[in-house]
């Protein structure tokens, strides 16, 4: 984890993480750390998540520090020479109650998961840490200097 985060690298974390539409939550569950998909926008200087309620795993993140990050990384083509980027912003998660215009900015949730009905929860991630990564000078190519 970084030691110390400047304003313009969180300032550039939350405009890449407005530039993709989903990302991975990583917390602990009973001490057992899990990965899952989530569908985010940046609102109101935090990150604003759409999961799937059942498993557990929105009631372990709240009230939790946890780390949410995405990617440029395409996995049809991995190796692509436009070079790839990767955000990772970490902090405090809060459960959310997204406005009108935030859940139209978020669309339309998928209608299962797993088979089973897809149950949306909302939580919040206020970020306190950023990180972002670059190969062959991924970000410079796609978003310019």
């Amino acid at each position: 984890m970084p030691t110390e985060n400047a304003p313009a690298d969180m300032s550039l974390a939350t405009d890449l993480l407005g530039r993709i539409d989903y990302g991975r939550v990583a917390a602990s569950m009973r001490a057992l750390p899990f990965l899952v998909p989530a569908r985010h926008i940046v609102s109101r200087g935090r990150v604003l998540l759409r999961m799937h309620g059942r498993h557990g795993y929105p009631q372990a993140c709240v009230g939790q520090v946890v780390a949410y990050g995405a990617d440029s990384v395409d996995p049809v083509r991995p190796l692509s020479p436009g070079g790839q980027w990767s955000v990772q912003v970490v902090g405090a998660c809060e459960a959310a109650d997204p406005s009108a215009a935030e859940l139209d900015r978020l669309g339309p949730a998928p209608r299962a998961v797993d088979g089973r009905p897809y149950e949306p929860v909302y939580l919040s991630v206020t970020p306190q840490f950023a990180t972002v990564h670059s190969t062959d000078d991924g970000l410079r190519r796609q978003f310019g200097p």
